[in-house]
């Protein structure tokens, strides 16, 4: 696979430059109910094709993905304990620990 077909799998996709591999499954019903001869009102065999080709050319990535394990990582995916860290010690935020601040 190269950088250009990756990006235009996105492109098929309607995907921006972040997306979990459930949107990416979810999209993927989407497109096939809207493209499949049997079901959809379009009727060219090509759209179908280029949905289901998209679809492993995103899988295939996403398989192969190295996942990153590291602090910062976690902290960008789980904003919430970034947020519950940087102001857990707020009585707004329900806190309890001491201001790291004092």
């Amino acid at each position: 696979m190269t950088y250009h077909e990756f990006r235009q799998a996105l492109e098929v996709f309607g995907l921006g430059e972040r997306a979990t591999l459930v949107q990416i499954k979810s999209r993927h019903r989407e497109l096939v109910k809207t493209h499949h001869p049997d079901h959809g009102n379009n009727t060219d065999p090509e759209a179908i094709r280029k949905v289901n080709g998209a679809y492993e050319v995103l899988t295939t990535y996403c398989e192969g993905y190295r996942y990153c394990f590291t602090e910062e990582e976690f902290l960008e995916q789980v904003p919430e304990e970034r947020l519950r860290r940087q102001f857990g010690w707020d009585p707004v935020w329900d806190g309890k620990e001491e201001d790291p601040q004092q």
